[in-house]
């Protein structure tokens, strides 16, 4: 029943709190279409958010590990690039000693072969001075494993150090030193031919070996690396995919929404103006 008080305007009250309520709906929905989220806070859905929040830390830190991972492959990358060019510098040393070995020549052809020589050793020692990323050589003398996070468990990936102390005796920089100092003895005497050959057969043989054991121990650990990042790719997308099913609004039902929203507010309005309308028809009853 309509109420005749002036005081008192029950229809009015109920006309403004389904107002504020529609405003309230409304600012919601504008908010989500601003944002693009349909929780955005702990007070649209406080659990939601806190598992929102959480994944979104995974995202963070899968980040970092993704960005270290890439960093150690720089170094392994570098490494990697000298021992190739030490390996594609060991042919002429091969073709080097061999000239050397050769009993025909001259002692004045022999010291230019040997200067040849030299040269090559000294720059397959610069390839190794020079395979440096970020600080780090995983080539030079007591040089340290490169261990990086790889998940979020604190699982570690290493780039072995190729010539560490404890394997000095086999390091490229060890070998590479070892036939400089055996090929000294090479340049002018009639046993040069012979020594020379004996240092194809030892120390040229175990520094080719080192090369190639170092080539395929670099390539399996970057190789590892490669497929850990890639891997990490996967997950990211697929833990923003997960996320976004949480936390993203549905923009198309939220337009929708929206302008549902926004005729029921002017209704709303309406509806108010007329419920205030009515103490004025008491007016109208007071006047006759």
């Amino acid at each position: 029943m309509a109420s005749s008080s002036i005081i008192t305007n029950p229809e009015a009250f109920v006309a403004l709190r389904n107002l504020e309520r529609t405003n309230e709906s409304l600012s919601k929905t504008q908010q989500r279409i601003s944002t693009g989220l349909k929780v955005s806070s702990a007070q649209d859905d406080a659990s939601n958010f806190a598992i929102a929040q959480g994944i979104r830390g995974d995202v963070k830190a899968l980040g970092a590990i993704t960005q270290g991972l890439n960093n150690s492959k720089g170094i392994g990358n570098v490494a990697l690039a000298g021992v190739t060019a030490i390996s594609d510098l060991l042919t002429d040393v091969r073709q080097k000693l061999t000239e050397l070995a050769n009993g025909g020549i001259t002692s004045a052809q022999r010291a230019i072969i040997k200067a040849d020589f030299d040269k090559l050793l000294s720059q397959a020692m610069s390839f190794v001075d020079n395979a440096n990323f970020n600080g780090r050589n995983l080539l030079v003398s007591n040089a340290s494993d490169v261990n990086t996070i790889s998940n979020l468990n604190g699982t570690n990936l290493t780039l072995s150090a190729q010539s560490t102390a404890a394997a000095s005796a086999g390091s490229l920089v060890h070998l590479i030193r070892s036939l400089a100092g055996a090929a000294i003895g090479v340049t002018g005497a009639a046993t040069d031919a012979a020594n020379a050959q004996s240092v194809i057969v030892a120390e040229y043989k175990s520094l080719e070996t080192q090369v190639n054991t170092t080539l395929g121990a670099l390539g399996s650990e970057i190789r590892a690396l490669n497929f850990q990042t890639d891997f990490l790719s996967t997950v990211v997308d697929s833990t923003e995919v997960g996320l976004g099913n949480i936390v993203d609004a549905d923009l198309a039902r939220e337009s929708a929404e929206l302008t549902a929203l926004q005729v029921r507010q002017q209704l709303g309005v309406q509806v108010l103006g007329i419920a205030n309308q009515q103490p004025q028809i008491l007016l109208g009853l007071l006047g006759q």
